[in-house]
């Protein structure tokens, strides 16, 4: 596996979207033009922006009807739930009835209503984590073409709805672990029926390639040369986004530990303290879980290696840890796109795709 960051990318265009808790980051790759060069977009996330528009609604006093795709929760399911709350009214297929929960009997106890067709007198608000025709309409309004190949990043728990959904990612964070933790295996070309929120963003996007938003920042990182130089080592990468923070250790470009959290729920001496313990390999699922987050995982292979790690740091909220001293992934110069190149390079691992 070759580490330079020109090798690492395809010599294709494609349109890459990183779909995060606040913004939707947008990067159309050419491998005609230097990489900081290329049509770069940040915007809010379609979660934010369905947030919003419910938000309005609830202001206004007029109950809502949802439709459309299964997408991310977040603000969109913050907004449904004061928006019940306020006394008004929310119907929504089952389909996107499934952002709220993936229980559906969860959802109607909260006080939506499913229903098949649209009410009257209801705001109807569209759901989807990714409006390709806006997008490839804001993009055309320069007089750039729109490249065939697309990659979506989203983050998935997985449908679970008689568990935790928290304890059903970390299983399969734990299977990939285990399994050797190569980085072919964070992209799908076909995800497995239980990535359902990936699944529906392939039906928005058809033919995309999907990653998971904390697999696709933690390979981003390896096009920072900085980083990429300590791949054959040990090397630590922490991606601090809006909402979720997450550390993997690698040993040989292996992932041999992860643990995820809240960012919510972190400050920079909890952070140092769960890195300890990642890279000696004594951190365990409980204490991370029970604090609040997702959980750990980690193999044998941690065991014997507590010196000589290399911590690299990336993500919207990486300020947290600043005063740690880590270094500070930019890979071609832009952090915020960090998940965008992960997403590029999980182009250049296409050979490796599994479904």
């Amino acid at each position: 596996m070759k580490y330079s960051s020109v090798e690492s990318l395809p010599a294709y265009p494609v349109l890459a979207i990183d779909v995060g808790a606040g913004t939707q980051d947008i990067l159309l790759y050419d491998p005609d033009i230097p990489p900081e060069s290329c049509v770069k977009l940040v915007l809010p996330s379609q979660p934010v922006i369905v947030g919003g528009r419910i938000a309005r609604a609830t202001r206004e006093r007029k109950d809502v009807f949802l439709y459309g795709n299964l997408m991310g929760g977040g603000k969109s399911a913050s907004a449904v739930r004061r928006h019940i709350e306020a006394g008004l009214r929310v119907y929504a297929t089952e389909l996107a009835a499934k952002t709220i929960d993936d229980n559906l009997d969860t959802v109607r106890e909260l006080g939506v209503q499913i229903v098949e067709e649209e009410p009257e007198n209801a705001v109807s608000v569209e759901m989807r984590d990714v409006d390709i025709g806006q997008i490839g309409a804001v993009i055309r309004g320069f007089e750039v073409e729109v490249p065939s190949h697309a990659a979506v990043a989203v983050q998935d728990h997985g449908d679970c709805p008689a568990s935790s959904n928290r304890k059903f990612r970390f299983e399969q964070w734990r299977r990939f672990v285990e399994g050797g933790g190569d980085f072919a295996n964070l992209v799908y070309k076909d995800p497995p029926k239980h990535l359902t929120r990936m699944r529906a963003v392939q039906t928005d996007v058809p033919g995309a390639l999907l990653m998971d938003t904390a697999s696709a920042a933690i390979v981003g990182c390896l096009e920072d040369s900085r980083v990429a130089a300590h791949v054959p080592d040990k090397l630590v990468i922490m991606n601090v986004g809006n909402a979720h923070t997450c550390a993997v250790a690698l040993i040989e470009g292996h992932v041999r530990g992860i643990f995820e959290h809240h960012t919510r729920k972190v400050t920079a001496d909890k952070l140092a303290a769960l890195l300890v313990k990642l890279t000696s390999g004594t951190i365990t699922n409980d204490e991370v879980f029970d604090d609040g987050g997702h959980g750990a995982t980690l193999s044998h292979e941690l065991r014997g290696h507590e010196q000589g790690w290399f911590v690299a740091v990336t993500g919207p909220n990486r300020w947290i840890v600043r005063e740690l001293g880590y270094y500070e992934a930019c890979p071609h110069g832009d952090m915020m796109l960090t998940g965008c190149y992960g997403l590029i390079r999980g182009h250049a691992l296409a050979h490796h795709l599994r479904t």
